[in-house]
């Protein structure tokens, strides 16, 4: 007696779970994608921000002179010699901002990186273990939280001594709480979706219901989040330059830039000297602050 084979499901042209999966992520990334190009600010913002990772990456390139290269001018005028003048010890400005630009964009995605990854993970473990390691994970957290953020960071970078390293590893260091509750947040309400209860009761093991069901449906927020913490990090890190606390010269960073114009003679008859520093924060955290609104508006799963 003879038997027929049946025909498997992708023979009989019927999709797969994961064929399904993949047309369900290219349909919501088009979506997003849509969505985000029509917020024109954003749009800028973003063609702003490669840019500058393209001066960041090829910066030994782009510069005209090394950026700590002593010429015989003494805080010069633009010219075109040096196109942005030179400062009071004879290095080109404009040299020395490109390389500053690579050390803010380390500053502000390296310290997003490193608190981002802790915080997601503090958050996911509590809010889906809950009882005593939600408890312990939360009161570490309130404590973190209760420091004066830039006055802890002054002491410790002062005790410490400041230098790139020290810079990241405290923004880092005291900005996890506010990503780890976040997270939390997102995962107490995910964790009662129907898809992770399912989850639970196929047996699935723990690390696979985080990762694969519950993990992505917190993604959004933590990418809003990351957005606007590089944005803030690269404001702290000038502010601490600024003070003599952070990036230390002959290393340039716009915030030691802006340190070397304080007085009112600098500031009046030199504006070569602190304004491409100014401008570039500006510029830099404004761009990165419309992308983050066209991001949130574009993962709002109100939309």
């Amino acid at each position: 007696m003879s038997t027929t084979k049946l025909p498997t499901l992708a023979q009989a042209g019927v999709p797969t779970l994961p064929e399904i999966e993949n047309v369900q992520v290219e349909k919501r990334f088009r979506q997003v994608s849509r969505r985000f190009a029509r917020n024109k600010m954003a749009v800028i913002g973003l063609f702003f921000c490669i840019a500058l990772f393209a001066i960041g990456l090829f910066a030994p390139l782009l510069q005209p002179y090394p950026p700590d290269q002593v010429s015989g001018e003494f805080s010069a005028p633009p010219s075109a010699a040096h196109l942005l003048g030179t400062d009071q010890i004879g290095r080109d400005v404009l040299s020395r901002l490109i390389s500053a630009t690579q050390v803010s964009l380390l500053v502000g995605f390296a310290t997003v990186a490193i608190y981002v990854a802790f915080g997601t993970l503090v958050g996911l473990l509590s809010a889906y273990y809950g009882g005593w390691i939600d408890t312990v994970f939360m009161r570490i957290t309130d404590m973190f939280m209760a420091f004066p953020f830039m006055m802890v960071i002054l002491v410790v970078v002062s005790v410490v001594g400041p230098s790139l390293f020290t810079i990241i590893a405290v923004l880092a260091l005291f900005s996890w709480p506010s990503i780890a509750r976040l997270v939390r947040g997102s995962v107490l309400s995910l964790k009662q979706a129907d898809h992770v209860r399912a989850a639970v009761s196929l047996g699935l093991k723990t690390p696979r219901i985080i990762m694969q069901h519950i993990f992505p449906g917190a993604l959004a927020p933590i990418i809003v989040n990351a957005t606007f913490g590089v944005a803030s990090a690269i404001l702290t890190e000038s502010g601490l330059s600024f003070l003599g606390m952070g990036v230390q010269p002959p290393t340039a960073s716009w915030g030691n830039m802006l340190s070397e114009a304080q007085s009112i003679s600098v500031l009046s008859d030199q504006p070569w000297l602190w304004l491409p520093a100014g401008l570039a924060i500006l510029l830099t955290v404004l761009a990165i602050n419309f992308v983050g609104d066209g991001l949130r508006d574009a993962l709002d799963p109100k939309q």
